[in-house]
């Protein structure tokens, strides 16, 4: 079990992920997944998994970072990354044909033959009910494992959703936890559909937000962040 640290003392902001950080943030996400169900259920070797995953994120980010304010953190101002976020604004959270076909070897490196087929099960399970309407998606959130429970990663999601309010705009997850379904319902969120991944895998829990939704007073409270 990972011991808990507070926050740094010097405080910490958000901002856009710069694109030099793009392997500290995939290591970051790396740790704050380790033991999360759809990733460990994808990748199921423990002495390769932080390899992969790091891998995996490295092409999630580089999926991301043609969208604006696609790849967010919070970091210290001495430059230490405390959490991250993947957010893809309306219309732009699928990746094109011809990016999927360039992407596939970096699949295969991070999933391996054994976990690429279970990946490809996830995102079509994933596709398949993806709502139509605009809306802005959050694909990944991961918080520093000494860190989770600090309000770090409530604080990158409060900083977006209160954008998708001024814009009037809604936002959609999927949860790989049930743990972490009553964290974001504190944000507004809703849990619309479960999903179960074939081969007896794990579940997943979609959810939408209508901008304006009212979020309680513990938003900020103590909660673990990695998701998928």
């Amino acid at each position: 079990m990972n011991a808990r640290t507070a926050p740094p003392s010097s405080g910490y902001g958000i901002r856009c992920a710069r694109p030099a950080e793009a392997r500290a943030v995939a290591a970051l996400l790396a740790r704050a997944f380790a033991d999360d169900p759809v990733m460990t259920w994808m990748i199921p070797g423990p002495a390769c998994r932080a390899r992969r995953t790091a891998v995996y994120f490295r092409l999630a980010q580089r999926q991301q970072r043609p969208r604006a304010g696609g790849v967010r953190v919070a970091a210290t101002g001495g430059g230490r990354l405390l959490a991250a976020a993947l957010w893809s604004g309306p219309g732009r959270w699928k990746t094109s044909a011809v990016q999927e076909l360039a992407a596939v070897p970096h699949y295969a490196r991070a999933f391996g033959p054994r976990g690429l087929p279970r990946a490809a099960d996830v995102q079509n399970a994933l596709h398949e009910v993806h709502p139509d309407a605009p809306h802005w998606y959050l694909s990944t959130l991961g918080t520093d494992p000494a860190l989770q429970g600090a309000g770090i990663g409530s604080a990158l999601v409060r900083e977006q959703l209160a954008h998708c309010d001024r814009l009037g705009e809604p936002a959609y997850l999927e949860s790989s936890r049930a743990s972490n379904v009553p964290f974001y319902e504190r944000f507004g969120f809703r849990v619309t559909r479960e999903i179960r991944l074939p081969d007896d895998g794990p579940a997943l829990w979609t959810m939408w937000r209508e901008p304006g939704r009212r979020t309680g007073p513990a938003a900020g409270g103590p909660a673990r962040h990695p998701r998928r």
